[in-house]
C-alpha cells in the first residue's frame, strides 16, 4: 500500500510559524526551563502504577472475596489504566518526558500494561496521526472500517445516520480490541506500507508484539483467574470491565480534540499539496476543552491542550498551560482560529453533534 506523498505549506501564513517557535523558545530561556517533566513527571508516573498495581495487589492476597468489592478493585486499576495511557507512557513515547532517550523508551514501554504494542502505537500515532492530522486515507486515527465515519471525506453508509447512537458502544472496546486484534491488523499493515524503518524482520516484529501480549494476559488476566477465588468467568467479566471503562474514557478525551464540527479534513491536491504549512494545519484540525481545570489537565496528560500538544509533541504536558497564553496571543495577530470548549462535557456534545452530520 502506498500513500501520496503530502507537501505542507502551499499558502503559507506569512512567518506564523517562525514567529512561534521563537516566542515558545523564549519562554524556556527566559525562565531558564527545560522541555522536559522531570520532577512532576515522575511523581504522576509513580501515582498512576501504584493506582494500577495496588489493587491488583490486593485482588492476588484474597483479602477481598467480595464481587462488588473485587469490581470497585478492578474499577479502580481502570483509573490508574487511563493515567497511564494519557499521563505516562503518552509524553515519554514522544520523547518529552527525560532527556535521555533511553529513559523515554523506558517509560515508554508501560504501554504494554495496558495490552498495546509500543512500535504500533508510535506509528499509528506519532508519525500517521500528528503528522497528517485528520487527512483521510494519512491519518489511521480516522480508520473505524465501515462501522464509523470520522471525515466528511469518507465513504457514507446508511447505517452511519445512527453512529452518534452507537458509536459510544464501540468507544468501550478501544483497549480491549487494541490488545487483541488492531495490533496484528496494523502491525501487517506498517510492514506492507515499508513505514517500518528498523531492521529487524518480519517474523521477529510479530513475535516481539505476541510475546508482549502473552505477558499481558497471562499477568494481568490469567494469573487472577487461577489466584483468585471466584470464578474464572467472574474474573474474566471484571477484566473486561475495566476496559471497558478505560476503553470509554480514553476514547473520550482522544477523538473530541479532532473529530468535531469546527475542524478541518483538509484534501490534499492530486500532488498531495495542502495549503497550510504543518503548524497551521495542525491549529485548524485541533482543538481544546476543559483547560480551567487543572485536576482534570493534570490527569489527562495536557491532552485537553490537543493544540498545544500537536505544536510541540517533544515537549512535556506540564508545560502546556504558559504555552496556550503565547499560542493565544500569537494566532490572534495573525487571525487564526484558536477552538476551545469550556468542559469536557461541551466538547463530549460537539463530538456527538459531529457524528451526527458525519451520518448525513
Amino acid at each position: 500500500m502506498k500513500k501520496t506523498r503530502i507537501n505542507f505549506g502551499l499558502e503559507p501564513v506569512a512567518d506564523f510559524s517562525e514567529v512561534l517557535k521563537f516566542r515558545v523558545n523564549a519562554y524556556f530561556e527566559e525562565n531558564n526551563l527545560v522541555r522536559q517533566g522531570g520532577v512532576s513527571f515522575v511523581i504522576k508516573t509513580v501515582t498512576m502504577l501504584l493506582l494500577y498495581f495496588i489493587p491488583f495487589g490486593i485482588l492476588l492476597s484474597g483479602a477481598v472475596i467480595n464481587p462488588l468489592a473485587q469490581l470497585g478493585l478492578w474499577l479502580i486499576m481502570a483509573i490508574g489504566m487511563s493515567g497511564i495511557g494519557l499521563g505516562v507512557m503518552h509524553d515519554a513515547n514522544h520523547g518529552a518526558s527525560f532527556k535521555s532517550n533511553a529513559l523515554n523508551d523506558f517509560f515508554g514501554k508501560v504501554i504494554y500494561l495496558v495490552g498495546v504494542d509500543q512500535l504500533n502505537w508510535k506509528i499509528q500515532h506519532n508519525v500517521l496521526h500528528h503528522t497528517f492530522t485528520n487527512i483521510d486515507g494519512h491519518d489511521d486515527s480516522l480508520e473505524a472500517g465501515n462501522l464509523l465515519r470520522f471525515s466528511p471525506n469518507q465513504k457514507l453508509l446508511k447505517h452511519h445516520k445512527y453512529q452518534q447512537y452507537y458509536a459510544w458502544f464501540l468507544y468501550t472496546l478501544q483497549t480491549i480490541s487494541w490488545s487483541i486484534i488492531t495490533d496484528y491488523n496494523r502491525l501487517k499493515k506498517y510492514i506492507g506500507m515499508n513505514i517500518i524503518t528498523n531492521k529487524k524482520s518480519s517474523n521477529r516484529l510479530y513475535f516481539e508484539m505476541f510475546a508482549g501480549k502473552l505477558i499481558y494476559f497471562g499477568l494481568i488476566l490469567f494469573l487472577p483467574m487461577f489466584v483468585i477465588e471466584s470464578s474464572w468467568w467472574i474474573t474474566l467479566l471484571m477484566f473486561l470491565a475495566m476496559h471497558i471503562t478505560a476503553g470509554f474514557f480514553l476514547a473520550c478525551v482522544f477523538l473530541p480534540a479532532h473529530i468535531m464540527p469546527e475542524n478541518e479534513y483538509p484534501i490534499p491536491t492530486n500532488e498531495g499539496a495542502l495549503k497550510n504549512d504543518w503548524l497551521v494545519h495542525q491549529i485548524v484540525t485541533s482543538c481544546n476543552f476543559a483547560t480551567g481545570s487543572k485536576w482534570f489537565s493534570w490527569f489527562v496528560g495536557g491532552l485537553n491542550y490537543q493544540i498545544e500538544h500537536h505544536l510541540f509533541p517533544n515537549i512535556c504536558h506540564v508545560h502546556y498551560p504558559a504555552i496556550s497564553k503565547i499560542l493565544k496571543s500569537t494566532v490572534e495577530e495573525y487571525n487564526l482560529p484558536y477552538r476551545h470548549y469550556t468542559s469536557f462535557l461541551d466538547a463530549i456534545k460537539a463530538h456527538k453533534l459531529m457524528l451526527k452530520k458525519l451520518g448525513v
